[in-house]
């Protein structure tokens, strides 16, 4: 296993994570979506910065190096970034009966398969847990649905496709309940 370590992101990091970002789009969806579907991506995904101005996005390192980010949400919106066509909903959610949102995860294309995801996931889940809430949900592209799967998310429902300039990007809300005690 590697070790990583962490930080919260700020709106000085958004060159740097704008730059993992799109090498993830790219790189990692080419295997699930077609050429169109993979371009129509960086317009329903992306980072959203309210999460850097409320301090819930990680930033995973490896040494210096930068292999990862997402986090997680205690407002209403499931997915999207500040330039994706889906509505912005800041409102706050309940933790006694709503699911925090996990978003926004990417990780470096030469660092996939190595615990990044994984690593990041925890963190979210762990931060998510410490503010009361129960559940977590997210909005899953279809190359992060197996790793979902693996840390126990399932399907919350079929599989829906966001369009973006008439090409539709499929996308899975899954979600789960999040362990009570000490999280690894």
């Amino acid at each position: 296993m590697t070790d990583f370590t962490h930080r919260i992101a700020t709106i000085e990091d958004l060159d740097r994570l704008h730059a993992l970002i799109h090498r993830a789009i790219d790189r990692l969806q080419s295997g699930f979506l077609d050429p169109d579907q993979v371009r129509a991506s960086h317009h329903v995904m992306g980072l959203d910065t309210q999460l850097l101005r409320d301090g819930t996005y990680f930033m995973l390192f490896v040494g210096d190096v930068l292999v990862g980010c997402g986090g997680w949400s205690y407002r209403k919106t499931l997915f999207g970034g500040d330039t994706s066509l889906v509505a912005r909903e800041p409102e706050t959610l309940d933790p006694a009966t709503d699911p925090a949102r996990i978003r926004a995860m990417y990780t470096d294309p030469d660092h996939a398969r190595r615990g990044v995801g994984r690593a990041i996931l925890d963190l979210c889940e762990h931060a998510a847990r410490s503010y009361g809430f129960r559940d977590a949900e997210m909005m899953a592209t279809l190359a992060g649905e197996p790793l979902y799967h693996a840390c126990g998310y399932r399907r919350l429902a079929d599989p829906i496709a966001v369009a973006s300039d008439g090409i539709g990007v499929p996308l899975v809300r899954m979600g789960k309940a999040l362990p009570i005690g000490n999280m690894s």
